[in-house]
């Protein structure tokens, strides 16, 4: 299988696409100022208890109260208190945890009031994003994860990734790392550690150690609420839990971008440094590579596949809801049982890709087409588990039930991502009456106009539905080629699969988008009269 992954760097966010076999299977956004991401450090306030609920709420600076249950305080709060205390009171030393002396667990079955108060400063740690209306999930048992390995302060454990499976590179692991550890934290040994040497090990070992260290130092400055700790980019925070050595190519439209990124594999996987490649070509990147059109057809409310069977996703509050639908398949089998299972087993392929596709997590509820073979039904449930067992959040899959129903658990830790198809007609914006569409050209022709005379832009781009383009640009003397000897060679024109049929937009030579808003730019005759004529005086 050849796995390729496509990077679309905007000015506002970087958008992730994971292909396989040029398939998309995995979608991710970014936005470039995030705030309150997974993993995040807080120095935040305790605003209020909730004994009811066994939790308080926080203050993060976030709009609403983070969360913070008293089982998401750690066993190991006594000393994680006891410590953050210590740095908290003399800020001009900063103590060690390696050096303290551990205290006993607290009372897992205890209050949340017992161990907390009003006002008191806590350190905490971001471990689901503000979805809906609630605010961030919190949790003060401190993770820092790096490529191999998570250090956890305040603990004496070693733990291994369940996915190595042989006892002899388990033993070996927990020897190494036994060598290397720091007293007093924890560690848990990551998949990708299995293989590597032990100076690959300890290098990370003391950057996360230094990544600590600076947290702590930061937090005896800081004033509640603020950041103290964010990953250095979080394009290659995305990348470090995704990035797999067998990728065939990595592909970014951006060179800043790309030099992160490239040194980021250089540093996991030097061997395979020559995979990622800026992609500096003027057509937007994911129309190159076919993703904006499998982004169009696999998000939305209906989902088809193969033979006219579909799937429908719905979204609720407290769940997802996906119904399987037959259609009119043209080659379904005789029976009615066996037509059921294959729909029901190519269906269960697109849920598993579309439950990684739009990150969806909380419950989902499936509605197969009804079987009465308990034997179909066992192979559906088996197939369901096999499809999914590549994706990399944890969830849990019960059989299906009398009713035809799957049940699906799969952990949620930020929105679902949610691409919204249909198109607003950028002509009339939802009134229902457009301009001519045999007048369109004139507009474009007016904005170029506009662009190039009475504004003096240059080598700009103007971005255009496929279809309009390709109207622009047909026959030997074609209204493209008229309109670059009337205005000369200081713009061009480039189809955009995003754009809806009647859109257009124009990037300067920096990529930058050209504001064209329709009181902006169409001025009266005179006004562009006074214009042209400023224009040929200054040149005069």
């Amino acid at each position: 299988m050849q796995s390729e992954l496509i990077v679309d760097v905007q000015p506002k966010e970087v958008t992730i696409a994971l292909l396989e076999d040029s398939r998309l299977v995995s979608l991710q956004k970014e936005a470039r100022n995030i705030s309150y991401a997974v993993g995040d450090i807080y120095l935040a306030k305790v605003k209020k208890l909730m004994p009811g609920l066994n939790a308080a709420f926080v203050n993060v600076g976030y709009e609403k109260d983070a969360f913070l249950h008293y089982l998401d305080l750690g066993s190991q709060f006594s000393s994680y208190s006891s410590f953050l205390t210590t740095a908290l009171e003399d800020k001009k030393h900063q103590p060690s945890v390696s050096k303290m002396k551990l205290l006993p667990d607290i009372d897992k079955h205890g209050a949340i009031a017992d161990v907390l108060k009003p006002g008191q400063e806590l350190m905490v740690q971001i471990v689901k994003e503000p979805i809906s209306s609630k605010g961030p999930r919190l949790t003060t048992e401190i993770t820092l994860t790096g490529r191999y390995m998570v250090l956890i302060p305040f603990g004496d454990k070693i733990s291994i990734s369940q996915k190595i499976k042989t006892t002899e590179e388990k033993l070996r692991l927990r020897q190494l790392i036994e060598s290397i550890r720091p007293k007093n934290f924890s560690v848990i040994i990551r998949t990708s550690a299995e293989g590597k040497r032990v100076a690959e090990l300890n290098h990370e070992m003391k950057t996360l150690l230094q990544c600590w260290e600076d947290t702590v130092a930061r937090a005896q400055k800081a004033t509640a609420p603020s950041l103290i700790f964010e990953e250095e980019s979080r394009i290659v925070g995305v990348l470090r839990d995704i990035f797999n050595p067998s990728f065939e190519s990595i592909r970014v439209n951006d060179p800043e971008v790309c030099s992160q990124i490239s040194k980021y594999v250089s540093l996991i996987a030097p061997e395979r440094s020559e995979i990622v490649q800026l992609y500096d070509k003027e057509e937007p990147i994911f129309d190159h590579y076919n993703i904006t059109r499998q982004i169009k057809s696999s998000f939305g409310k209906t989902v088809s596949f193969k033979s006219g069977a579909y799937i429908i996703i719905e979204h609720t509050e407290a769940l997802h809801v996906i119904d399987v639908n037959s259609g009119n398949r043209s080659k379904a089998a005789n029976d009615q049982e066996s037509n059921a299972l294959e729909v029901n087993m190519r269906a269960a392929d697109e849920i598993a890709r579309q439950l990684r596709l739009r990150d969806m997590g909380g419950i989902i509820v499936i509605d197969f087409i009804d079987m009465s073979k308990a034997e179909h039904r066992q192979k559906l449930y088996e197939h369901m588990r096999e499809v999914m067992a590549n994706d990399r959040a944890r969830h849990n899959i019960l059989p299906l039930s009398k009713f035809g129903l799957m049940q699906i658990t799969r952990q949620r830790v930020r929105p679902a991502l949610d691409i919204v198809t249909s198109e607003e007609c950028p002509s009339c914006y939802g009134k229902g009456i457009v301009q001519p569409s045999l007048l369109f050209t004139d507009t474009l022709h007016e904005k170029i106009d506009y662009l190039v005379n009475d504004i003096g832009a240059g080598n700009f781009i103007m971005y255009v539905h496929p279809y309009v383009d390709a109207f622009l640009k047909k026959g030997l003397l074609s209204i493209y080629r008229r309109w670059r000897m009337e205005f000369g060679r200081k713009f061009k024109i480039l189809p955009d699969q995003s754009l809806a049929y009647l859109q257009y937009k124009v990037l300067d030579h920096n990529k930058n988008e050209i504001d064209l808003k329709e009181e902006k730019d169409i001025d009266s005759s005179a006004t562009k009269s006074k214009n042209r004529a400023k224009n040929r005086n200054k040149e005069e």
